[in-house]
């Protein structure tokens, strides 16, 4: 029998958008986050439209029913999770790309369009969408603006919020708000489009993005290599490069236990002699591009490098990169798998990249590291062997502190995966009371009831 928020749904929706079916609900009730609790929903709904999503919302907000938005469900922070007796609205079905631009190097799209799918159109047109989360083939734009989502070359070009305009946003009340506006500079009043990127979704339900686009790249980055026996000389190479003031398009790190995981199941023929390697690229063009890969060269030798090397050969350069986006899916492969995301100012990666071989040496918990090592956000990864509760309780234990040490570093707990359930502990001890009192009264002005993303953040 059908009651309350469900009978509303399916009576103003159109046939078969709302569900209700257990077995095809269970798809959509939590993101890849490993051990954040997720509820059992009343209904999933996947709304094609603006007004639809109106519909939802003001169906949730009469019957006081919680309502959790989900993009593709690749987050890793539980930010996405189904709350008891929720509505899950899925954005799945609204991916059109509705206008791209090249006189003014916007694109304006839907909640549901594939990051890839936006980066491969926008590119036929000669223009460029930055921000590739390592998710970037499956997640989907409105998942990247809820968390902020970074990626590979956020180092150099920034992260999703740097590239959202304006944004269309169905408020808690149903009603249906713009904010920014698709021009180049915007001094109007406050930045809310601002405040809704990374707001996971418990402030409005995003439903169109204007983002701002760039020259598509005029040719292939250059490629350089370092190989370092331990994670200390390899965080003193990045200390390196920032002190240069070289800004390559991507710095990026992994050890021997993710290449190991890589090759395993890619069998990639990566060279595995290496403990960690570092993997630069430079993409300013012509000499002075010539001359900062030189310079990345230098500051790799200068810190320890067993071997730096810059690759002249595109494919090998391609197939490192690949690694580097393939190492959580394969670490994923081996057991249940805990993410860490906290970042770091750049000159105390060293310092961060000790405190996780401490941690991981204090627990007794094996850890693997990826890293956008250039800005200073750290990615360890706890590989637990399914049903070992006290791997588990040790892998947490380090976990834990590992977040504390960003924050004594200056750092922050969440990067780019967002908060969601898993950091909620972490972004108090990072904020503060008093600034958990802002977030509290922010929520409470755009959503008083409490309907929208319960429990997520704050």
């Amino acid at each position: 029998m059908i009651h309350g928020v469900e009978k509303r749904l399916v009576a103003s929706l159109p046939a078969g958008m709302v569900v209700t079916d257990p077995d095809i609900m269970g798809s959509f009730v939590h993101d890849e986050a490993e051990w954040a609790p997720f509820g059992k929903p009343v209904a999933v709904v996947r709304p094609k439209t603006t007004a639809d999503v109106a519909e939802v919302v003001r169906a949730c907000a009469t019957t006081g029913t919680p309502l959790v938005t989900r993009g593709a469900g690749t987050g890793l922070s539980g930010g996405a999770n189904a709350v008891d007796g929720c509505v899950v609205l899925s954005t799945e079905l609204m991916t059109a790309i509705k206008t791209i631009d090249p006189a003014n190097q916007i694109a304006v799209v839907e909640p549901g369009v594939i990051n890839d799918d936006l980066r491969r159109a926008v590119a036929e047109r000669g223009l460029w969408y930055p921000p590739d989360p390592a998710s970037y083939q499956i997640s989907t734009i409105g998942g990247n603006v809820a968390t902020n989502a970074g990626g590979l070359c956020c180092l150099k070009y920034g992260v999703t919020r740097d590239y959202v305009l304006a944004l269309e946003v169905v408020l808690a009340s149903g009603k249906v708000v713009r904010l920014g506006s698709p021009t180049n500079k915007n001094s109007a009043g406050y930045d809310l489009r601002a405040l809704m990127v990374g707001s996971e979704g418990t402030l409005g339900v995003v439903t169109e993005v204007t983002l701002r686009l760039r020259p598509l790249p005029a040719g292939p980055p250059i490629t350089v290599v370092g190989f370092f026996d331990t994670l200390t000389a390899a965080g003193d190479a990045v200390a390196a490069v920032t002190a240069s003031g070289v800004i390559p398009l991507a710095l990026e790190l992994l050890d021997r236990y993710c290449l190991r995981a890589v090759e395993e199941w890619k069998r990639m023929e990566l060279d595995l002699d290496a403990a960690v390697l570092l993997l630069a690229q430079v993409d300013t063009p012509g000499a002075a591009g010539e001359e900062e890969a030189a310079t990345v060269q230098r500051c790799f030798e200068a810190a320890g490098a067993t071997e730096a090397m810059r690759s002249d050969d595109e494919e090998t350069a391609e197939a490192l990169f690949a690694a580097r986006r393939l190492a959580y899916p394969a670490l994923e492969r081996l057991g249940p798998l805990l993410t860490e995301d906290v970042c770091v100012p750049r000159t105390r990666v060293t310092k961060m990249l000790e405190a996780i071989e401490a941690a991981g040496t204090r627990h007794g918990v094996t850890i693997a590291n990826i890293a956008h090592a250039g800005d200073g956000n750290l990615h360890p990864l706890f590989v637990v062997p399914a049903g070992d509760d006290d791997a588990r309780r040790r892998a947490q234990a380090a976990f834990d502190d590992i977040i504390a040490a960003a924050i004594e570093l200056g750092g922050t707990v969440s990067g780019e995966h967002g908060i969601g359930l898993l950091k909620r502990a972490g972004l108090a001890a990072q904020v503060g009371p008093d600034v958990l009192e802002l977030y509290r009264a922010v929520k409470m002005a755009l959503d008083p009831a409490g309907i929208l993303n319960p429990g997520k953040i704050v």
